[in-house]
């Protein structure tokens, strides 16, 4: 029985490889369908619906190729396979694929495809950082709240998701980067700002990749202080491995190893005494990496592009109908919102009651994820009773977001609390 499950566990594997190698093709295609409109100059809207319909032919493919990895994988746990930070990332990243087919079918712009499949590529990369070997559910986790609550809260982020992406369409389709008033240089920045951010993802997320595939590591132990139950300051020592070559050690840190970068055989300086928390100075390792990453990555295709990232997409959009990106970008946040309020809200409520005996604790996790509800609620709010659509509602869809990926990864990895075994 053993020998099945890890055969089962090996091909669900490469079926998520199949699967995310299939979405880069697929995006790529969606790239093709709107870039090579300037080649064909016979008919360019047949080469749209000729490219794009193959996109979105292989991003079915390799949408049921991730279905069969996420239920192969369920077989082979036991368990549904959203218990970690790996299988939720995945699971996430499936949900922003059939959001993004939903989305699709209702209104046929294949420009989505270049917007929205990037965000789940992103969300894959991500979530293949971290072990990937199937885990036995801890206590906490082994409820059948577990299928109902992170699937649906899940669901509702992928909406948010491809509002967003709707959102940047928008944006790029109607700030005129040729205008040098203060008002349009302004929103210019934002929006470039707004791209540097996703750079610096893509960024952190090649540093990783790349580091591991050389095989990089290094270990400090860490004393660590704590406050027990009974109210009593406690220490302890601690290992603390590094995944990417280490510019800051831990404050309190001495190298137990460490495999040299660029003729650096000890890390250039130690966290400041003032970064609390466990493994804050590996924490603000990861942040510094993820800027240097980022900035290097923005500066080369800065170069390539050589104009500002937005002032070299928005071509794209040219043809575009600017009131059906905004469309799309708020039915998807309106199809998002109540079944992101079902399971981040009511669902979890319910499933802390039957765990913890409350319904609400104000853990990190719980009030990011009130955060996270309220500024969609707000967002409706405004654009339904106030009128604020176009811009304005464009820039709320990225806010809103951005706010969703630091609850997924700011919280889980970042700020301690009772979820911190989804960062596992």
């Amino acid at each position: 029985m053993t020998s099945l499950t890890d055969s089962i566990s090996s091909w669900s594997s490469n079926f998520f490889i199949i699967a995310f190698a299939l979405y880069c093709v697929a995006f790529l295609l969606f790239v093709v369908s709107l870039t090579g409109k300037k080649w064909n100059h016979g008919d360019p809207e047949a080469h749209t619906r000729k490219w794009g319909g193959t996109a979105f032919t292989v991003t079915l493919i390799a949408f049921l190729c991730h279905l069969i990895f996420f239920f192969t994988r369920w077989y082979a746990g036991g368990h549904i396979p959203t218990s970690n930070m790996y299988e939720f990332m995945t699971f996430l990243g499936m949900m922003i694929v059939l959001a993004f087919i939903i989305v699709f079918l209702l209104y046929r712009k294949h420009v989505l495809g270049a917007f929205a499949l990037p965000v789940a590529i992103i969300i894959l990369a991500y979530a293949a950082v971290f072990p990937q070997e199937i885990q036995p559910l801890i206590p906490a986790l082994q409820s059948y709240w577990l299928k109902i609550h992170v699937t649906t809260a899940a669901t509702g982020e992928a909406f948010f998701a491809v509002g967003f992406a709707g959102g940047i369409m928008y944006l790029l389709r109607s700030i005129d980067f040729t205008d040098r008033s203060p008002s349009a240089r302004k929103e210019q920045k934002w929006l470039e700002f707004t791209l540097l951010v996703m750079v610096m993802i893509i960024g952190f997320v090649g540093s990783i990749f790349s580091f591991n595939a050389a095989g990089y590591k290094a270990k400090f132990t860490e004393t660590v202080t704590y406050t027990d139950k009974a109210g009593v300051e406690q220490t302890m020592e601690q290992e603390t491995l590094y995944v990417l070559p280490p510019l800051v050690m831990p404050h309190n840190g001495q190298t137990i190893e460490m495999t040299p970068f660029l003729g650096m055989n000890e890390p250039l300086f130690r966290a400041p005494s003032w970064m609390k928390g466990a493994s804050a100075g590996r924490k603000l390792n990861t942040v510094i990496w993820s800027v240097l990453s980022g900035l290097i990555l923005y500066g080369v295709c800065r170069l390539i592009a050589r104009k500002p990232l937005g002032a070299a997409i928005a071509p794209l959009m040219n043809g575009l109908d600017k009131e059906d990106l905004d469309e799309i970008s708020y039915r998807s946040i309106a199809i998002g919102y109540p079944i992101f309020t079902l399971g981040a809200l009511i669902f979890a409520m319910i499933w802390a009651h039957e765990a913890w005996g409350r319904f609400w604790g104000w853990d990190p996790k719980e009030v990011w994820a009130l955060i996270t509800w309220l500024f969609y609620a707000a967002y409706l709010h405004l654009r339904l009773s106030r009128g604020w659509t176009g811009k304005r509602s464009s820039w709320l869809s990225v806010i809103g977001f951005i706010v969703v990926m630091f609850t997924l990864i700011g919280v889980n990895l970042v700020i301690a609390g009772l979820h911190s075994y989804a960062g596992v």
